[in-house]
């Protein structure tokens, strides 16, 4: 016999659509769809459009997983120990983006760049991304920071 536990005292469960609009414009630039959140972390879906750059930010408290679902692209990272250019984002690619890590994305191609990526802890608002020097030129506007 298998003991059934009763959703209330294991925590609450949650879905959720992927929404066909944004919610918000990240301080990068890229177009945000929140999807679900725990206490610990939260995931969303990034979209920077064809062609696009992204504004070069990093944050102050929060790291993010990022894996890649549609189009192609490159990304910059900069760290304390280093920095790189990622040549060939594309669905399947994932990156992290540790503590204080300085980054930037452009869309290259006809369609957009896709990501979903984990945030921990969940974003705690305005003051966490810090605007940066990155390589390239961004072509959108910041949303709050």
């Amino acid at each position: 016999m298998i003991a059934r536990i009763p959703a209330a005292s294991v925590g609450r469960m949650d879905i959720k659509r992927l929404p066909a609009e944004p919610d918000v414009v990240a301080p990068d630039g890229s177009d945000v769809r929140i999807l679900l959140g725990v206490p610990r972390g939260t995931l969303a879906h990034f979209r920077l459009g064809p062609g696009e750059t992204s504004l070069a930010v990093k944050h102050r408290t929060i790291e993010e997983l990022w894996y890649f679902v549609g189009g192609r692209g490159q990304m910059w990272r900069r760290a304390a120990d280093g920095e790189e250019r990622i040549d060939d984002i594309e669905a399947g690619v994932s990156i992290d983006i540790p503590v204080g890590t300085a980054f930037q994305l452009r869309a290259i191609g006809d369609e957009p760049l896709s990501a979903v990526a984990a945030t921990m802890p969940p974003w705690p608002g305005s003051g966490e991304a810090i605007a940066e020097e990155g390589p390239w030129t961004p072509t959108v506007e910041p949303g709050p920071a």
